[in-house]
C-alpha cells in the first residue's frame, strides 16, 4: 500500500484528491491544522520530527491562501504569511521527505498550483508570485528527481465549483463566473481530483515538470 500526503485536505479541491487516493486504496495522511499548521515553522518541524519514519510515495501541496488585495495596499504580514504558507512550508516538506523516495527509486510530487500562475488577475499580485515559485520549485525538482523515477508536475485549477465558491458567490455571481469559462461552468472538485490522481499513478510514467491547467479552457482566451 502506497503512502500519500496530502495538504489541505479538509475541504474544497484536497477534500476530494484525499477522498479520490481513499477510495483507490492508498494510505492517506491529512493532517489538520491542529496537526500542521503550515504558517508556523515549529508546527512544520513537529510534523517532520514525529512522521519523518514514514516513506511517503506521494506528495501533494495543495494547502494555500489566497489574500486579494493591490499590492501599495498590501500589508508585509501578509506577505510574509502567503509566502510561508503557499511557497516556503511545501519546500520544507519536500525537503525533508524526498529522501526516501529517492531511495526507493520511486515518487509522485504534484504542487497545486493556480491559473493565476498562468494569467493573473488585479490584486493577485502575491499569490501569483508565490505559485509561480512553486512551480520553480517544480521544474527543478523534475530535473534533479527523474534519474530515481520521480515525476514532479504541477496543476494549476481553474475556477471551481467547491462548497466555499457556493457559500462566497450568489447563483448569479456564478453564472457570472461561468460565462468567462469556454465550457460555460466551473470545474468539479472531483474532476480536478482525477487528474491529480493520474499524475501520481503508476499510470503516469513520463509526464514530468509540467504545469498543466484544468480550467475549462479559461487561460486560453
Amino acid at each position: 500500500m502506497k503512502n500519500v500526503l496530502i495538504t489541505g485536505g479538509s475541504r474544497g479541491i484536497g477534500e476530494s484528491i484525499r477522498n479520490k487516493f481513499r477510495d483507490e486504496g492508498y494510505s492517506v495522511y491529512s493532517p489538520s491544522r491542529a496537526e500542521l499548521d503550515l504558517s508556523q515553522l515549529e508546527s512544520i518541524n513537529n510534523f517532520i520530527k514525529k512522521n519523518g519514519s514514514i516513506e511517503f510515495d506521494v506528495i501533494i501541496n495543495n494547502a494555500g491562501i489566497n489574500e486579494i488585495e493591490y499590492l501599495e495596499n498590501m500589508m508585509e504580514d501578509k506577505i510574509d504569511l502567503m509566502i510561508q504558507v503557499n511557497l516556503k512550508a511545501p519546500v520544507i516538506l519536500l525537503k525533508s521527505f524526498i529522501s526516501s523516495m529517492k531511495k526507493n527509486k520511486y515518487g509522485r510530487i504534484v504542487n497545486i498550483g493556480s491559473i493565476w500562475a498562468v494569467v493573473s488577475k488585479k490584486g493577485r499580485g502575491i499569490y501569483s508570485a508565490t505559485k509561480n515559485g512553486l512551480h520553480g520549485i517544480t521544474n527543478t525538482l523534475a530535473l534533479e528527481l527523474g534519474e530515481f523515477n520521480i515525476l514532479v508536475n504541477t496543476v494549476c485549477p481553474g475556477f471551481t465549483l467547491t462548497e466555499l465558491t457556493k457559500k462566497n458567490n450568489t447563483p448569479d455571481e456564478i453564472g457570472i463566473i461561468n460565462e468567462l469559462v469556454p465550457l460555460k461552468r466551473m470545474a468539479l472538485p472531483e474532476e480536478i481530483a482525477e487528474l491529480v490522481f493520474f499524475l501520481c499513478s503508476d499510470k503516469n510514467t513520463y509526464i514530468t515538470g509540467q504545469k498543466i491547467c484544468i480550467d475549462g479552457g479559461y487561460t486560453i482566451q
